[in-house]
């Protein structure tokens, strides 16, 4: 019998994602995600953007705003998700997606 036995830092570079429904306000968000996360990849299809990354994957709401050029509530990401995987630290500023504890 064999056991697995994941280190904290292995853990944090486990790949995390979030997917999209294809529209003009999740472009923007996507463009903001790239920005902010910068070994984040992009992957498109007909209907939906899913974006993956090593370990924690951030999107700030300052940076979806000067993207869309109004206001935008980090709680408006939830009319466009799909999915994700990872788990959730959320506030006002920030929606972050990482596995195990936050660094």
């Amino acid at each position: 019998m064999s056991t697995t036995t994941t280190t904290p830092a292995a853990a944090s570079r486990t790949p995390v994602f979030i997917a999209l429904q294809t529209n003009d306000i999740s472009r923007s968000i996507v463009e903001a995600i790239v920005a902010d996360n910068p070994e984040a990849t992009v992957a498109e299809f007909p209907a939906m953007i899913k974006i993956d990354a090593p370990g924690r994957l951030v999107i700030r709401r300052a940076s979806v705003e000067e993207r869309l050029g109004r206001r935008w509530d980090v709680q408006e990401l939830h009319l466009s998700l799909i999915s994700l995987a990872g788990g959730i630290d959320e506030t006002d500023d920030e929606f972050t997606l990482q596995w195990g504890a936050r660094a």
